[in-house]
């Protein structure tokens, strides 16, 4: 790592509202205490407000900002194929706003990361979500930002049919299907629901309430605990 990449992650592993010891962010960074000391050195002596002592800690004067989006090429490549797999495995709000992200981070990082943006080592898949499952994705994100309740047909691997209303709790991508977890009205428990076996999704005027016991930590706990 390039001194100055590591100096930028110094300061981001700082904070205005707590104190950051020396150990916690030579932990962080996976290098020496001394290493951290030095560096603290050198910043407050660039003019980074940073308040605090050695054997104590740190913390960053009130008000001071870093400047935006500085990526090392690791963190410049972990950003990318995560938005290509948005592009490829999701629907078109997601995937239109990944390619704003990569546009926005092409015009704002050194030119000797630009190369970066075209390496393609790692091959993300474009899938090509069908309609059946693309535009049911993006009604679901909406319901279970809203917390509202959604009514639909589905239809379970052994051809049996239904009427679910559900309250949408979280979105599943499992490689090549797409699941809803939700708390279902019908069977009064938690289910999850195949996106490519739902029709006729309708959101419903009424919100419902996250109750204990109802929550999406509360089946993730449940399925951990099996």
């Amino acid at each position: 790592m390039r001194r100055a990449d590591r100096l930028f992650q110094v300061v981001q592993c700082l904070h205005h509202d707590r104190i950051v010891t020396a150990s916690e962010i030579a932990r962080e960074l996976e290098v020496s205490e001394r290493t951290i000391y030095r560096d603290i050195q050198d910043l407050s002596l660039s003019g980074v407000p940073i308040i605090g002592e050695t054997g104590h800690g740190y913390r960053l004067m009130e008000g001071f900002h870093l400047p935006p989006l500085m990526f090392n090429e690791e963190e410049l490549a972990a950003l990318l194929l995560g938005a290509r797999m948005v592009q490829a495995w999701t629907d078109r709000g997601l995937a239109r706003a990944a390619n704003q992200a990569i546009s926005k981070i092409n015009h704002v990082i050194p030119d000797h990361l630009k190369p970066e943006l075209e390496r393609r080592e790692i091959i993300v898949p474009d899938f090509s979500l069908s309609n059946n499952v693309a535009e049911p994705l993006l009604i679901l994100r909406g319901a279970v930002k809203q917390l509202l309740k959604v009514q639909f047909g589905y239809t379970r691997e052994d051809g049996q049919q239904s009427t679910r209303t559900v309250h949408p709790l979280g979105l599943f991508y499992w490689g090549k299907v797409w699941t809803l977890v939700a708390w279902c009205e019908l069977r009064d428990s938690f289910r999850h629901f195949r996106l490519d076996r739902m029709t006729g999704i309708e959101l419903q005027d009424q919100c419902f309430e996250v109750l204990p016991g109802r929550t999406l930590q509360d089946y993730l706990s449940s399925e951990c605990g099996h």
